[in-house]
């Protein structure tokens, strides 16, 4: 019997009355629906998230403003845009509301703002900061996965309102550092005029110091002189007192010799005999009295003339007694004039001293004036250098802190309270949740599939084995059966993901081909089994899905399984579908399909050659347990 017949032979089997044929027919659409039904409804769950219901509580009370504006109700605000972002069913509700409709299942979890939600968030500038709370509070009972999405829901809240507050703080903080830098720049502009200033003065304290300095010699060099003119003027007075001694001794001699003129006249001759010595006398007299040659010869001059006129005769007698009548007179005039030199010497020697004591002061002051001046100059160069220290660091201060524009400043705290931004981007990118899924469901339906056709198809013809026949054609004969079913099934399965579900495909006749690769993988596996074991090794058959549902790393990633688990991930055939799909499904490396495949071929060759050993030993020994009836199918 060649191998078509053979198969042709079951398939009139499967298909012999109404009832067989819809038994086919249901097991062959077993897996389309599964696959289809269960990725149907999970094909966007998360576009979903907007009809799952949710309460909203505020209880805010807010938070008064620092200044004269409004008071500040963050609560209200996130609500709001709670309610516009439609991200959920939010329905907002008291707080006892929310706690019975949580209770009775009327909403998946609840969120809370509390009374002193926007205090707290306001806190971070005052002395008591302390986090805000958002409370969260779900039940299991309703769905365990809605406390999952109302942790995650909760958390973005979380960052949303961080961000929201953040970038006011920000703002805030960069208004305040705009308007310290243009203080700086008025500080700047201070410091520079006052070390222009500083420069200004310092110069004016450097020439006031040196006039200062010419001031403090020449005071002192007046104090010298003002001494010297004391000491003269004190040495002064005593002549003067003895030149108006003298000067009134002569003139109390010349008016004596005036009353004497007119006996003179007799005399004429003896005076003039005798003048020579008199003429010696008086300068002696003059010269005792303490006059200087000069005022003797003065005196002398004035007396030389009467020996002159002596000597003309008596005819000029008369002329005589009238110049020693001025001579009197004259002399009278010389003995005040010396009294008042001598008057005036004392006076001159009191004023000196005095002169000489104001010089003092006027020289000790100008010393002080001349060490203050250097004083201040000294003092005006190190402000000038001070300033020009504050000018430059100021000036370094401005510099860096740069210049900015509302504009600017609203970007930059848009940037400080959300700082990273996620570009992400797919080697290999699944349409959605349930194209995300496909790949795992498809493989363990077309698993199921192929274990619900073993139940009603014999996996081998007791005819051919007892007939001898080559136990290849058997085993070729008996694997060809369900692998056409469930290729069958495959091309079903992908028709409803593709036209029903809309799920796209980067390479759909590769998926198509590792789908039906699969489906003939699965069918010799569990002939294989089935040969060796019958209906034990069918229970196995159930077993081993039951394995690859949780290793074949469909839904978590497989490293997240246990270790025992983990391994078996590497070795059975479930897992490389799954990949393969992935990578043909999703535009993913092709050459991870290719080993995807080689391993599944691996596991094909492996299951029909047991199948083929299996059936060698059925047709050389029979034994009791193949006469038995199988307890499945």
């Amino acid at each position: 019997m060649k191998i078509p017949a053979m198969i042709a032979a079951e398939l009139r089997r499967l298909t012999a009355t109404r009832m067989s044929v819809i038994a086919l027919i249901a097991l062959v659409l077993v897996p389309i629906l599964y696959g289809g039904l269960y990725l149907w409804a999970n094909q966007d769950p998360y576009g979903k998230f907007s009809e799952v219901p949710v309460a909203l509580v505020v209880d805010d009370e807010g938070v008064a403003a620092s200044d004269d504006s409004a008071a500040t109700n963050y609560g209200d605000r996130v609500a709001d845009e709670l309610l516009e972002g439609n991200a959920f069913d939010w329905r907002r509700m008291t707080a006892k509301g929310a706690e019975a409709a949580l209770q009775s299942g009327d909403v998946d979890f609840t969120v809370t703002l509390p009374a002193d939600f926007s205090a707290s968030l306001a806190s971070a500038a005052g002395d008591d900061p302390h986090q805000a709370r958002i409370e969260l509070k779900t039940n299991d009972a309703n769905n365990y996965l809605a406390s999952t999405i109302g942790d995650q829901a909760v958390e973005k809240i979380r960052r949303s309102v961080a961000e929201l507050v953040g970038k006011e703080a920000a703002g805030r903080l960069l208004t305040a550092i705009s308007d310290i830098r243009g203080k700086l720049v008025t500080a700047t502009d201070g410091a520079a005029q006052l070390t222009d200033g500083a420069a200004t003065a310092a110069s004016g304290a450097g020439t006031l110091a040196a006039g200062a300095a010419s001031l403090a010699d020449g005071t002192a060099s007046l104090a010298s002189g003002a001494h010297r003119v004391a000491s003269g003027a004190a040495q002064l007075v005593p002549g003067a007192q003895q030149l108006a001694s003298g000067a009134d001794q002569v003139a109390a001699g010349n008016r004596r010799l005036a009353g004497y003129a007119d006996r003179a006249g007799t005399a004429v001759q003896a005076a003039t005999d005798a003048l020579p010595a008199v003429r010696q006398d008086i300068a002696d007299t003059l010269a005792a009295q303490g006059l200087t040659p000069t005022q003797i010869a003065d005196v002398l001059a004035q007396l030389d003339p009467l020996a002159d006129k002596l000597r003309d005769g008596n005819t000029t007698v008369q002329s005589a007694v009238g110049q020693v009548d001025r001579l009197a007179t004259g002399s009278a005039q010389v003995a005040a004039g010396a009294a008042r030199v001598s008057a005036g010497a004392s006076q001159l020697s009191s004023g000196a001293a005095q002169v000489a004591s104001g010089a003092d002061a006027a020289a000790s002051g100008a010393s002080q004036v001349s060490g203050g001046a250097a004083s201040l100059a000294s003092g005006l160069a190190t402000l000038r250098s001070g300033a020009a220290e504050l000018r430059d660091g100021l000036a370094d201060g401005v510099a860096q802190i740069p210049d900015s524009s509302a504009a600017l400043r609203d970007a930059q705290a848009k940037t400080i309270s959300d700082p990273v931004a996620v570009e992400s981007s797919k080697v290999a990118a699944a349409g959605d949740y349930g194209a995300g899924l496909a790949p795992f469901f498809a493989a363990l339906a077309g698993w199921i599939g192929i274990y619900a056709l073993f139940l009603i198809v014999k996996p081998i013809s007791r005819r051919a084995v007892t007939a001898l026949r080559t136990p290849l054609r058997v085993t070729a004969a008996g694997w060809l059966t369900p692998a056409v079913l469930g290729g069958i099934q495959m091309v079903g399965l992908f028709g409803v993901l593709a036209l029903a579900l809309g799920f796209g495909f980067a390479n759909p006749l590769g998926t198509l081909g590792v789908m039906v690769a699969a489906s003939f993988t699965y069918a010799a596996i569990i002939l294989a089994l089935n040969v060796w074991l019958g209906s034990v090794g069918q229970f196995l058959g159930l077993v081993l899905m039951v394995l690859q549902l949780v290793t074949a790393g469909g839904t978590f990633p497989w490293q997240t399984l246990p270790a025992p688990l983990a391994a078996l991930h590497h070795v059975l055939p479930m897992g490389y579908v799954v990949d393969a799909m992935r990578q043909l499904m999703y535009g993913g490396d092709l050459g991870r399909a290719g080993v995807d495949l080689l391993v599944l071929a691996a596991w094909l060759v492996g299951g029909l050659a047991l199948a083929a050993l299996g059936v060698t030993r059925m047709t050389h020994r029979r034994t009791l347990r193949d006469l038995q009836p199988s307890l499945i199918g």
